[in-house]
């Protein structure tokens, strides 16, 4: 790991990185690495005094790319003057270890001379400096800490200019905060995906933090009242109180248990636009913060109205599409045929003459265009529409044209793995299939769908199985379709190698979640793997909404 404290040197080291003329050896020696891909960057902006929450970002930051960088600033534009700027823990040594013992590429820990020309707490005449929307920054936190935010937006704009990375890593225990940087990179057009991670708490809930450590004893075990306060209006939530005075109630009844507690707001908000709601219907951000003693502290909790979303990850071969298929025919809900995607768009880009491989054109091509996937469709001619069904073929719209049977014919199925190879493709098509999450109640199946598609799907599974039982499968496939030229042997081989391509993938690699239910599917048929999601996604629904199902 290196340790830079000025942008110079830090610009160097990135520059070298990319350009393939160093690796990331321990030795300090610049040595020449082999790159067939741009390297991904990831960054993660702290102000050190690194806990678990902060390693659990490094991790996730590590997993998804190729080099990480930390950043350790204690940012004096985010602090008021009554503030704990001065306090405000600084343990860069200790913090130097931790990024070691996790696999951090470069550790950039600037003065505020480095960043902003002087020691002392800028002041708005003299600074250039990023306003995120008003309403955004003026409640919550904004109330109390009016300028805040814009200190938060015009550092992290900085270390985002300065690193150039691909993605940012942020804890979702600051929800205003992740809100405003990703309206951020969308109104300015910043190319860096915004990443909210999940919060890690203590073992008693209490949301960790590096202002935790001053508290007092006492301090220390009322905070806790913060988290199961939340959990209260959660469980409220569960059973059907979707308004906000409901969920507001359930709170304070709770924060009555510990009459010290110095409360400075509950809010329910969109956790996208931060827009005060007066009740649930989607999705909502519960939002608190409070005082013990000298110490201010603020947590969140998510509720979401919607059926779980089914995530299936696995390897090749492991039968993640038919058991994706059959679980949302056994459940009534949306299978989310991401291939029936890929084709939509390149019959599209072929019906419009548009060379397969002009990246630039497809890309904005399908930025613009509209698919629409649906289970039981209404006629679109106007005529009743037919009551979603489980057994109704998936229909296919793109554009505004049924083109269900067009996606399958064999000019199509010849030219999509060139188009979804395309980065861009793949980043739209995402997008799009994240907006069906918005609602629920879908399945959907590949390498990186728990990991990255939908992170906050309510059940995750890995589905997978050995070598030799999928060269097993693929083997009496074969021999089904007169096929049996390849041996065992060569088709273990050939799906090792399949696996470790899928793993190494620059795009969208193979990877199983942390919080996944592995299925291992050796010895059991389509319709035992079936019943045994379908008995895990049933449970799941009884553990959100106590439903008897």
């Amino acid at each position: 790991m290196r340790l830079f404290t000025t942008i110079a040197g830090l610009r160097c080291f990135l520059a070298l990185s990319r350009s393939g003329r160093t690796s990331l050896m321990e030795d300090g020696i610049t040595h020449p690495i082999a790159n067939s891909f741009p390297l991904s960057v990831g960054l993660v902006p702290t102000m050190g005094a690194l806990h678990a929450g902060h390693l659990s970002l490094i991790r996730r930051a590590r997993q998804e790319n190729d080099l990480v960088v930390v950043s350790i600033f204690v940012n004096p534009l985010q602090f008021a003057p009554h503030e704990d700027f001065q306090r405000y823990p600084r343990t860069l040594e200790k913090d130097q270890e931790l990024c070691q013992q996790v696999g951090v590429d470069a550790l950039f820990a600037p003065a505020a001379t480095e960043l902003y020309g002087t020691p002392n707490i800028p002041v708005s005449e003299v600074l250039t400096q990023v306003i995120p929307p008003v309403a955004m920054i003026t409640g919550l936190c904004g109330r109390s800490r009016p300028t805040h935010f814009q200190g938060v937006a015009t550092v992290v704009t900085k270390l985002l200019s300065i690193v150039q990375p691909d993605r940012a890593y942020f804890g979702q225990k600051d929800a205003q905060q992740l809100a405003i940087l990703k309206r951020l990179m969308t109104d300015l057009n910043l190319p860096v995906e915004i990443i909210g991670c999940p919060i890690v708490r203590e073992a008693d809930g209490l949301a960790m933090s590096s202002r935790n450590r001053y508290l007092s004893t006492e301090e220390r075990s009322q905070a806790i009242v913060l988290y199961r306060s939340l959990k209260r209006a959660a469980q409220a939530f569960q059973h059907g109180k979707l308004l906000r005075e409901e969920l507001m109630a359930a709170v304070a009844s709770e924060l009555a248990v510990v009459p010290r507690v110095q409360l400075e707001y509950v809010e329910l908000v969109h956790p996208d636009t931060m827009a005060p709601l007066e009740q649930v219907d989607d999705v909502g951000l519960l939002a608190i913060a409070a005082h013990f003693g000298s110490t201010r502290l603020i947590d969140n909790i998510l509720l979401r109205n919607r059926k779980p979303i089914l995530a299936i990850d696995g390897p090749a071969g492991a039968g993640k599409s038919t058991v994706a298929r059959q679980v949302a025919q056994t459940l009534g809900l949306l299978y989310l045929d991401t291939g029936a995607m890929y084709r939509a768009v390149t019959w599209l880009v072929l019906k419009s003459d548009i060379a397969i491989n002009d990246e630039a054109a497809i890309a904005e091509f399908v930025s613009q265009c509209e698919i629409i996937l649906e289970q039981g469709t209404a006629d679109r001619e106007g005529q009743s529409p037919i009551p979603p069904s489980p057994l109704l073929a998936l229909k296919v719209w793109i554009n505004g044209q049924d083109v269900t049977q067009e996606i399958r014919s064999l000019e199509v199925t010849a030219q999509v793995s060139t188009i979804a190879a395309q980065p861009i493709v793949r980043h739209e098509l995402v997008k799009r299939q994240q907006a069906y999450g918005r609602k629920g109640g879908i399945v959907m199946d590949g390498r990186d769908i728990g990991t990255f598609v939908f992170p906050d799907a309510e059940l995750k599974i890995f589905l997978t199985a050995s070598v030799q039982e999928r060269a097993r499968r693929r083997r009496q496939e074969l021999i089904n379709q007169g096929q049996a030229d390849l041996t065992s042997t060569e088709l273990e081989q050939a799906i090792q190698e399949r696996d470790r391509k899928d793993s190494t993938r620059q795009v969208a690699p193979l990877k199983q979640a942390i919080d996944a239910i592995e299925i291992q599917t050796d010895n059991l048929s389509i319709d035992e793997v079936t019943a045994k999601i379908v008995s895990l996604y049933r449970q799941r629904l009884a553990e959100l909404y106590g439903e008897q199902v």
